[in-house]
């Protein structure tokens, strides 16, 4: 019976992130907005609004744009 089927599933987790982390990983948690929520698209709504009003936001909104024009091509 080898060792492996000794181990908890904590312990078995544990030992496979500490050979990623020998093989140089590690890890990383990524927090996004979570698009099913109420809300999520008038927010989205609202900023994109305010972004095309804002001077700033002209050279993002021009690359976006270009950059889905290619995408449809």
């Amino acid at each position: 019976m080898s060792t492996e089927t000794n181990l908890t599933p904590k312990e078995k987790q544990d030992r496979y992130r500490r050979r990623l982390r020998r093989k140089g990983l590690r890890p990383v948690q990524i927090w996004v907005p979570d698009t099913r929520t109420e809300g999520f698209a008038s927010e989205c709504r609202r900023q994109a609004r305010l972004a095309a009003r804002s001077a700033q936001g002209k050279p993002t909104l021009d690359f976006i744009s270009e950059t889905t024009d290619r995408d449809s091509a």
